[in-house]
């Protein structure tokens, strides 16, 4: 199972999207400083995240999500996060 996720930095008004087949061990990879953009902006949550059974299902739509009609759509996600 490979899983497209997205990060919220709980200190900035930053996010990540990525993809994983396991997420629990990348939150952790972030949140230790191992990636070269996350850790600038560490702590890290999981905003949201999709799974997919193809990697390349995953790919596409990690593809997406960066893409700018992507960013309108985590935007979304960004704004509603931020007022609960």
């Amino acid at each position: 199972m490979y899983k497209v996720h997205v990060l919220k930095s709980k200190k900035y008004k930053k996010s990540y999207v990525g993809m994983t087949n396991d997420l629990e061990r990348r939150l952790i990879e972030h949140n230790s400083g191992q990636s070269t953009f996350t850790k600038r902006f560490m702590p890290w949550e999981v905003l949201y995240h999709e799974e997919f059974t193809e990697q390349q299902e995953a790919i596409k739509r990690e593809k997406f999500l960066k893409s700018s009609s992507g960013r309108r759509f985590l935007k979304k996600i960004f704004e509603q996060s931020m007022s609960n």
